[in-house]
């Protein structure tokens, strides 16, 4: 978890791949730790074709049920149906605005939301970003993407800092990567 959070977290990432990869590990998080998940990454990495979309897109009901049967990741048929639907979804994304990261980012205005807090308890579980996000991704087919699961996302992909103000992450690499982090 440290680890995790020293290097990943909260780094801005526009990498469609790395999006996807994201979206399906919250979306499997779904009632679980986060340290859970974490522990299986390398099973999901493995599970589901290195995050490909356009490979887990075209998982059959053959293969979905072997993925039931795979110890290394959380063996939930609807996370896993889920995992597949999304994967459909996130390519129909991709076509239509050239990338996904293209259509994520503006939710934020384009660059990461910046927020000020200096405890814990001040983070919130969801934003207006993620309600309107999580209300967006469902029209369109997603599951599993309810506005907490989007916030962690966003979170996750720098689209929030919500690094705490004396925390190191934030003073040493979070200016830089703010100034930096813009959709192309």
């Amino acid at each position: 978890m440290i680890r995790y959070h020293d290097e990943e977290w909260g780094r801005p990432v526009h990498d469609d791949r790395r999006h996807f990869e994201m979206l399906l590990l919250e979306g499997a998080q779904a009632g679980l730790s986060w340290e859970t998940i974490l522990r299986r990454r390398e099973g999901y990495r493995r599970a589901f074709a290195g995050f490909d979309p356009a490979k887990v897109a075209t998982f059959d009901a053959k293969k979905k049920a072997a993925l039931l049967k795979d110890a290394g990741i959380i063996r939930n048929r609807l996370k896993i149906d889920a995992a597949v639907a999304n994967a459909q979804a996130f390519l129909k994304i991709q076509k239509e605005f050239g990338s996904f990261d293209r259509y994520v980012w503006p939710f934020v205005g384009g660059r990461p939301k910046v927020n000020h807090w200096t405890r814990i308890a001040q983070v919130p579980a969801t934003s207006p970003e993620s309600d309107a996000l999580s209300k967006d991704l469902k029209k369109r087919g997603f599951r599993f993407v309810g506005s907490t699961i989007i916030y962690a996302h966003m979170q996750a992909v720098g689209m929030v800092n919500d690094h705490l103000l004396d925390c190191f992450v934030r003073t040493s690499r979070s200016r830089k990567a703010s100034r930096k982090s813009r959709i192309p």
